[in-house]
C-alpha cells in the first residue's frame, strides 16, 4: 500500500506499512504537549504518558483527572499541566511485575503526520528514561516497528537537532 499522509487532522488510521523506529516523537494536542519523545513498546499493552500530582476531580457530573506533566527528558522544571475526563481505572502490571491502579484518559496522538485515538494511562515515569510508551494496543494495525531505527517518522519543527534526535 502506498498511502500518502492525511492533509486532514481528523484522519485515525496510518496505513499498515507506516514503520516506526524503537523511539518516535509523538504530540498530545489535546494536553497542549507539541512533543514528546517516547519509546515505542511492543512489550507493553497499553500506553503510558509520565504524570505527577494527578488529582480525581468533579466536573458536570463526570469524574475527571488534574495532572502535570514534565515533556522532556532529563529536565524536572518545563511542566505542562492538563486536565481531562477519565476513561477508566485499571490495574495494570508493569514491567518489573508490580500492579497498580492507574486512571487511563483518551486523548489524540500526532505521530509524523497521523493523527489517531489514543488511550493513555497516567504514571510516574520519573525513574524511567522515556516521558512516555506507545505499546501494542495503540499500533494494532497501524504501525509496524523496526528496532534497528530511530525516529523514522523526523523530528517535529522548533525541537532542535541533537546527536541523538537524529535518525540512523
Amino acid at each position: 500500500m502506498n498511502a500518502s499522509p492525511p492533509s486532514s487532522p481528523a484522519a485515525l488510521a496510518a496505513p499498515r506499512s507506516t514503520t516506526l523506529g524503537w523511539r518516535e516523537w509523538v504530540g498530545l494536542p489535546d494536553l497542549g504537549i507539541d512533543a514528546v519523545k517516547c519509546k515505542v513498546d511492543t512489550g507493553a499493552r497499553s500506553s503510558a504518558l509520565h504524570a505527577f500530582q494527578v488529582e480525581r476531580f468533579t466536573r458536570d457530573g463526570s469524574h475527571w483527572v488534574r495532572f502535570g506533566i514534565h515533556p522532556h527528558q532529563h529536565d524536572n522544571q518545563t511542566e505542562v499541566w492538563c486536565e481531562a475526563p477519565v476513561l477508566d481505572v485499571r490495574n495494570v502490571t508493569d514491567s518489573g511485575g508490580h500492579s497498580s491502579e492507574r486512571y487511563f484518559i483518551a486523548t489524540q496522538a500526532r505521530i509524523g503526520d497521523w493523527i489517531l485515538p489514543l488511550e493513555l494511562s497516567l504514571t510516574s515515569r520519573d525513574t524511567m528514561l522515556f516521558r512516555m510508551l506507545l505499546g501494542r494496543e495503540a499500533m494494532r494495525g497501524r504501525f509496524l516497528v523496526d528496532p534497528q531505527r530511530s525516529f523514522v517518522l523526523g523530528r517535529p519543527a522548533g525541537i532542535p537537532a541533537t546527536p541523538e534526535q537524529d535518525p540512523e
